[in-house]
């Protein structure tokens, strides 16, 4: 696998990811939701000020850090993985780390320019791209757009389960995007197959060629 296919995939997945966005986020309210497949899968709109799946870290300064450090990472993601395809590690392992460096991007993207380049959205109001009097926040500053919501069982639990019988419960509750779920498919599969993934590829052995000579040990070799 080449260097400039883990820049396609990660191109692909970036692509899908912020035309998902944009199109949310000028279309649709905050709240907002449709149905795609029966009652288990939602085009939900929310936005978060944090980490993947709504996950908020440290006010303020906590959301600067992070997109901070996401920049970072992705920076390094770039030469790390050029590293890897040069000493010829598992395709798999590839194709994952293109993954995590696609997902960690499409967030950067957000957090650092759609304060900028949107109004902000509301219950109310949906927003405008590009609008007069500017962003709804500064650079660094941006929400991340969140719309994937799988609600595989919304219910009341039995009233024999512990803890949580007779209650509402709702799985799988958090909302998130393209890039969280690239993210996490990467680091999951890495997970599941590291013991293959994680050595590199072996240099090609030439094969022994038998011939019908008599070999003689006590023949001195000069």
């Amino acid at each position: 696998m080449k260097y400039r296919h883990i820049v396609l995939i990660v191109v692909l997945i970036l692509l899908v990811d912020q035309v998902l966005k944009f199109w949310i986020k000028t279309n649709m309210a905050i709240a907002e939701q449709f149905p795609m497949i029966s009652d288990w899968f939602y085009i939900h709109f929310i936005e978060n000020e944090g980490m993947a799946y709504g996950l908020k870290f440290g006010g303020e300064f906590g959301k600067i850090a992070l997109t901070l450090f996401r920049l970072v990472a992705v920076v390094i993601g770039f030469f790390y993985m050029k590293k890897l395809v040069r000493e010829k590690y598992h395709t798999g392992l590839l194709i994952c780390g293109a993954l995590i460096l696609a997902g960690a991007a499409g967030n950067l993207i957000d957090s650092m320019f759609y304060g900028l380049i949107f109004s902000a959205s509301t219950r109310y109001e949906v927003a405008q791209f590009l609008p007069e009097g500017g962003g709804y926040g500064t650079f660094l500053h941006g929400n991340v757009v969140d719309m994937l919501y799988f609600p595989l069982f919304d219910g009341t639990l039995p009233s024999w389960v512990p803890f949580w019988g007779g209650e509402h419960f709702i799985f799988f509750r958090p909302v998130f995007n393209i890039a969280d779920a690239a993210i996490s498919v990467g680091v999951i599969a890495i997970l599941l197959f590291q013991k293959r993934f994680l050595v590199k590829k072996t240099e090609e052995t030439h094969p022994t060629v038998e011939t019908g000579a008599i070999v003689d040990d006590r023949q001195q070799v000069m």
